[in-house]
């Protein structure tokens, strides 16, 4: 199988994340990137249909902080490529990164063949909709699937596993080449030792994908970003049942809302 893993660098939620001085982006002093949950997961999901099915895993990412370090990772961990596409993640919205990693599959980077299936995660927390992966299968005209948590090769097709809500699963039969935002690997991603690591980075080389950004990727304009704001105070209210409701309805009355 041809699989091809597309990976995206997010700040490091540990830390807390602050407003920088221009008011239009992160505060970079003590900010940390590290690798997309669902996107360490799919890259997981890849390495288990390789020991499977045999194939290669291709991964591929747009330029970030740190990005070199989570591609020397995933060729440590078994992956056989790993391409860097030269555009700044951080510029780039949901529809234009989408745009930007099908111009590279279309291109040939990826080599898109009739066993391929390519494997983002299926959100990250600038988004949340799972949009890239929808709007990639589209601008590659491939079936799309998202939310996925198991994939298994059958007669030339995979068997996916798709999660709704409310608990409930789908099985659905998806035709090859295709699409799938993984939600979650079948087994935990595995742990790559730091000084196997340090010997990929000396003896492997991530590559540079030569395509220029395509018209229709245009730049995300940040205007202002703004922390959270505290609203007030939660009302607690005591007292039987009967009382609180009468309460609630009061409150309600009050405030033209019945």
């Amino acid at each position: 199988m041809n699989l091809i893993v597309l990976l995206k660098m997010v700040p490091d939620t540990v830390e807390e994340l602050n407003v920088a001085s221009d008011g239009k982006s992160l505060d970079s002093e003590y900010l940390r990137f590290k690798l997309n949950d669902p996107d360490e997961h799919a890259l997981e999901e890849a390495l288990l249909l390789k020991e499977r099915a045999g194939g290669k895993v291709t991964v591929v990412a747009l330029d970030a902080p740190e990005v070199d370090d989570a591609l020397f990772m995933a060729l440590a961990k078994g992956a056989d490529r790993a391409v860097k596409i030269p555009a700044d993640q951080a510029s780039l919205g949901t529809v234009a990164t989408a745009r930007m990693f099908a111009t590279f599959l279309a291109s040939g980077g990826g080599q898109i063949t009739p066993d391929t299936l390519v494997l983002p995660g299926s959100q990250a927390i600038d988004d949340l909709e799972g949009e890239v992966a929808a709007y990639l299968g589209e601008a590659l005209s491939l079936p799309y699937v998202g939310v996925v948590s198991s994939v298994s090769p059958v007669n030339g097709k995979v068997v996916v596993l798709k999660e709704f809500s409310g608990g409930m699963r789908g099985e659905f039969e998806v035709t090859l080449p295709a699409v799938l935002g993984i939600q979650s690997a079948e087994k935990p991603p595995r742990y790559v030792p730091v000084a196997k690591v340090r010997a990929v980075m000396k003896s492997a080389k991530i590559e540079t994908a030569d395509i220029a950004p395509p018209e229709s990727a245009k730049a995300l304009a940040v205007e202002r970003m703004y922390k959270p704001e505290v609203a007030g105070r939660a009302q607690i209210l005591e007292g039987t049942p009967e009382d609180i409701a009468v309460r609630i309805a009061s409150l309600l009355a009050e405030r033209g809302i019945i």
